[in-house]
């Protein structure tokens, strides 16, 4: 079965990607984060079937499954159960609203590079089959039901940011999201002279996943343990440095170094808002490679290839600020570089990449756009 997409659908979607300037990882523990979606997008057609069946097309895999509405259940075929699991919780909240659809989908999102194709998709599938069936879904419904297919469908516990982002991007502009309250602001995305450059390191190293949920876990463990002494906080990003510093001597080393990461990555996101809107952007750079030193030193998330690209930037004067982006393990760097720089970056870091790792680096330019919409 190939649906082609000339073929007339009902509704048409795109679903863009999204980058984080900073806050990584604090998303699941109530912190700052500092996303913008992104102009490169998932494309997604719907159309009603008029059956019980709902019959999913991608063109990137050339591959197709179908799904029995009466019988949900978790597939083996992983980018699978990102759709039946939206499909799930929207069933839970609105049972009985959807019907049988044929879709379409099309990518140019990279996988597995940390711009958040899952979160894509899941906001994607959600969107439309709003839009196909009317089920009158809100925007934070959509964001809900997204994060729930991820967590039980997929097994990521994910935070709240990626589908966040993927849903209430703005172009132009970038979120600060309060992941604790739901509070946002949109942040003139005023770069000035400097322009945004993903690496990707096109490597993977298996552990995305299991590691991101252990790092979830660890955290929840470190709260356990100031909650016996301080029993106002719910959630680990609440709790200031200072604090953390208090238990140095009682967590293990690895929790308290977790612990330390989140309540400092909070404020830094913080602090790199500030200097933005002041339109210091050498300031905003240097929060951005502290952030990068964290997630390697204390969050334990990098790896040898995402280190030698940030590390690399450290020479380049037209580079104010770089790091790993993402749940980490491979994925993509994001670099802020002067715009009379950028095609000398790529072809200066691209061969000393490949020449380290034997490895082709891609490099992406992205501009801001719009969150999920219907065209």
């Amino acid at each position: 079965m190939n649906m082609n997409s000339n073929l007339k659908y009902d509704i048409v979607i795109e679903s863009p990607g999204r980058i984080n300037l900073i806050g990584e990882h604090v998303d699941y523990s109530g912190g700052h984060v500092l996303p913008a979606s992104i102009d490169k997008k998932i494309t997604l057609r719907f159309r009603r079937n008029n059956s019980e069946t709902c019959k999913v097309y991608s063109e990137n895999f050339k591959n197709h499954f179908e799904i029995n509405l009466n019988d949900l259940k978790r597939s083996e075929i992983e980018w699978h159960n990102y759709i039946i699991g939206v499909i799930f919780h929207i069933n839970v909240l609105k049972p009985n609203s959807i019907k049988g659809f044929d879709c379409n989908i099309y990518s140019n999102l990279p996988l597995g590079s940390g711009v958040s194709s899952s979160a894509a998709l899941e906001c994607g599938v959600a969107k439309g089959l709003n839009e196909l069936f009317d089920i009158g879904l809100t925007d934070l419904e959509i964001i809900n039901i997204s994060k729930d297919a991820e967590h039980t469908f997929v097994g990521t516990k994910c935070g709240i940011m990626d589908q966040f982002a993927v849903v209430k991007g703005a172009e132009d502009h970038l979120l600060l999201l309060n992941c604790e309250t739901l509070e946002h602001e949109l942040i003139p995305a005023d770069f000035g002279d400097y322009r945004i450059i993903l690496l990707n390191t096109n490597v993977s190293h298996n552990l995305a996943t299991s590691e991101y949920n252990i790092r979830r876990d660890e955290c929840s463990t470190a709260l356990e343990a100031i909650n016996k002494k301080y029993p106002q906080y719910t959630l680990l990003a609440q709790v200031s440095p200072e604090i953390i510093q208090e238990f140095e001597n009682i967590l293990p080393h690895k929790i308290f170094n977790r612990a330390l990461y989140i309540t400092k990555e909070n404020r830094r996101t913080l602090y790199a808002v500030e200097c933005l809107k002041n339109k210091d952007i050498i300031g905003f750079g240097e929060w951005v490679y502290k952030s990068h030193r964290g997630l390697t030193n204390l969050f334990e998330v990098s790896c040898e290839e995402l280190d030698f690209l940030v590390d690399y930037t450290h020479n380049l004067d037209y580079v104010v600020g770089a790091r790993m982006m993402g749940g980490g393990f491979g994925g993509c760097t994001i670099n802020i570089i002067h715009k009379d720089y950028c095609e000398e970056f790529i072809n200066i870091i691209s061969p000393a990449y490949q020449e380290k790792f034997n490895i082709n680096l891609t490099p992406i330019t992205v501009a801001i756009g719009n969150g999920v919409s219907k065209i």
